[in-house]
């Protein structure tokens, strides 16, 4: 079943795991033994990374639960809606520009750069490594990874609202109105940043409004990424689940459907997961603590 059918799935939705075809949950529960994680990752060619809001928390990039979860007096998830920016884009803005400015100024953490470092050691050998990641931080790229597959998109990407442009920036502030605002705290009030001074098109003849190019809570993902991501699924040989929370569907489907076709799934997190039973492997603790050894150089590849 291709991907492109799922993308009816919308971020943000939950769905209970019976409606997602995984095949028979394992009746072993996921071993912890890392010398036999490491057994398997030697003899992998074709490995997909599957990370989510836990890499980057780890270096100090908020999520959207927790103490995240509000913005002011809003709900985060009330915000990062299309309805939302329609209806007040500077209020959008300001929202997006907190995060924005706290992600450039996050660094990679070891999770990121053992992913990146494994991904150019493997490549010298033949073998390959993707990211597909439902973070919309910039830090996987920082650390050199090459193959990012973003699924939810990127806070330093714009997309035009009127002609559809897209491109990367990441110049800081995006524009002078947006300078120092957005702080999340109760008592601050909205800028109120008139919409002729919010982020603006560079395209010729267009100056139209700028929004985050991220995939808000009720629209469906990009079905070229979704394409892609189908075909790393099905050719992996092995898939490692990095800190998500395995609750925000399409993408909780992704391990467990790696999974049934008999591939190793090894998961990466601070806790168990509503997938943890459908993996061959549960490392439990920081990613940036779990995930380095576990991707470090191996004696046959020495």
């Amino acid at each position: 079943m291709l991907l492109q059918k799922r993308a009816v799935f919308t971020v943000g939705l939950r769905m209970c795991s019976t409606h997602v075809t995984t095949g028979p949950v394992p009746d072993t529960r996921p071993s912890s033994d890392m010398s036999d994680f490491r057994r398997v990752f030697s003899k992998a060619k074709h490995i997909a990374i599957i990370t989510g809001a836990g890499v980057s928390a780890e270096s100090g990039v908020p999520t959207f639960r927790a103490e995240n979860e509000r913005w002011r007096k809003w709900q985060s998830q009330d915000l990062a809606t299309p309805e939302a920016f329609s209806r007040n884009p500077s209020r959008v803005w300001e929202f997006y520009n907190y995060r924005r400015e706290m992600a450039l100024s996050k660094k990679p953490n070891a999770a990121h750069l053992a992913i990146a470092e494994c991904e150019a050691r493997l490549r010298k050998q033949g073998r390959s490594v993707v990211v597909i990641t439902q973070c919309i931080d910039d830090l996987h790229r920082q650390a050199g990874s090459k193959r990012v597959l973003k699924i939810h998109g990127s806070v330093t990407e714009t997309r035009c609202v009127s002609c559809g442009h897209m491109t990367v920036n990441r110049r800081s502030p995006i524009c002078p109105a947006l300078k120092d605002k957005g702080a999340p705290h109760l008592d601050v009030a909205d800028a109120q940043i008139p919409v002729d001074k919010l982020p603006r098109c560079g395209e010729s003849d267009c100056h139209g409004l700028l929004r985050p190019n991220v995939v808000f809570f009720g629209e469906t993902l990009d079905s070229h990424i979704l394409t892609k991501v189908e075909k790393e699924m099905e050719t992996c040989d092995l898939c490692l689940v990095v800190g998500t929370s395995s609750i925000v569907y399409p993408a909780a489907m992704f391990g467990p459907r790696i999974a049934s076709r008999g591939i190793p799934v090894a998961e990466f997190n601070t806790n168990t997961t509503p997938k943890t039973e459908y993996f061959t492997h549960h490392f439990q603790g920081p990613c940036g603590t779990t995930l380095p050894p576990a991707l470090a150089q191996h004696e046959s590849e020495v």
